[in-house]
């Protein structure tokens, strides 16, 4: 099982009046703990006014840049955004959870192909770690990006992504789309929907027949607008991937918490839990606490960040019995098919079930 390491702050940077990017000195002993491929994602936690939080945020180096680097914007509201925003420095420590994440292209330096990622907002930040990544491991593909934004002054990692474009004149190709600023040419202005994606498509700027994978992030009505876009044209929805940032409509799954009521009447699983090797039981009602809630009252140091069914932190394996998921936004069909599980999520509905963490 995964567990956190406390890692140094080494560098807080700011990249927009409301983006910072954060890279964490890695020691020798935890280079390899902390290995990661392009696109995947960071669990941090810190205690703030006497509250744990946890939060989940995407890598934005490439493998070979030798930093470890995430981007944090800041949401109204948000405590931890905001802290690190405005409080957090070099030398700061946080505890961090070694990558996880599935929104990763699969590279080899002999494959020639397209690949096309929609972006809005912070959403570039696992997109800029595939773009570098590609684009220096498979000297024959190319990649478009198409990059929303409020305006020239919200763009995260400008001058990286311009001078990616200098560099790879001939296989990078940016579209900025403002959805604050007039701009002469309509396919630089307004939103990425789907008369944005007709547009780039009807100008030939974008030729699907073309196009061999598509990476999408941002907000979630951008997501599923250019992923509905893309299958109803014809794509094969196993060349469509995207990460949410939050849980969509913003509703949490039945997450049993303290402070919420859940049943515990009616039918009842007996649950095994293997962890670090150990393993420990507990009763648990079909329609009660998910598998993680209950593990976590019974005293368990479990990973986990979201509790939506979106980051895979709680990723186990169901090695026995059946589990009714409510929600799953971050798994694999392959990664089901073989039976892992986002704990957050599941609930018994067997006499006995047996969840491994420790399983890879």
């Amino acid at each position: 099982m995964i567990h956190f390491h406390t890692l140094s702050v080494k560098k807080v940077q700011r990249e927009t009046d409301d983006c910072v990017s954060i890279s964490f000195a890695v020691p020798p002993e935890l280079q390899d703990t902390f290995r990661f491929r392009p696109g995947q994602n960071l669990t941090v936690r810190t205690v703030l006014g006497g509250e744990e939080l946890r939060r989940s945020y995407s890598i934005c180096s490439a493998p070979f840049d030798g930093e470890l680097r995430v981007a944090v914007k800041g949401v109204e509201g948000g405590l931890f955004s905001t802290w690190a925003n405005t409080e957090l420095k070099a030398g700061d420590t946080l505890d961090v959870l070694p990558p996880t994440g599935n929104f990763s292209p699969e590279l080899d330096p002999q494959q020639e192909k397209h690949y096309v990622a929609f972006a809005a907002g912070s959403g570039i930040t696992p997109v800029l770690a595939i773009i570098k990544t590609v684009l220096a491991t498979e000297p024959r593909s190319q990649v478009t990006l198409v990059y929303g934004n409020r305006s020239k002054g919200s763009i995260i990692f400008k001058e990286e992504l311009e001078a990616l474009k200098d560099k790879y004149i001939e296989r990078f190709r940016l579209y900025h789309v403002l959805s604050r600023e007039v701009t002469d040419a309509a396919i630089n202005r307004g939103r990425i929907d789907r008369d944005k994606c007709a547009l780039l498509v009807d100008t030939r700027l974008l030729d699907l027949d073309t196009c061999d994978e598509f990476f999408i992030c941002g907000p979630e009505e951008m997501i599923f607008c250019v992923r509905d876009f893309l299958q109803d044209a014809g794509v094969h929805p196993k060349r469509i991937h995207f990460e949410l940032f939050t849980i969509p409509g913003q509703k949490k799954s039945q997450v049993a918490t303290e402070k919420e009521a859940v049943a515990d009447s009616g039918p009842r699983s007996q649950v095994t839990v293997k962890l670090d090797g150990l393993a420990f039981d507990f009763e648990l009602a079909y329609d009660g606490h998910s598998v993680l809630d209950a593990a976590l009252k019974q005293g368990a140091d479990l990973p986990y960040a979201c509790k939506g069914g979106v980051c895979c932190t709680c990723k186990a394996k169901l090695l026995e019995g059946a589990v009714l998921m409510d929600e799953n936004w971050g798994l694999e069909p392959d990664e089901v098919a073989a039976g892992f599980i986002l704990t957050c999520q599941s609930h018994p509905r067997t006499d006995k079930v047996v969840v491994d963490f420790d399983a890879k």
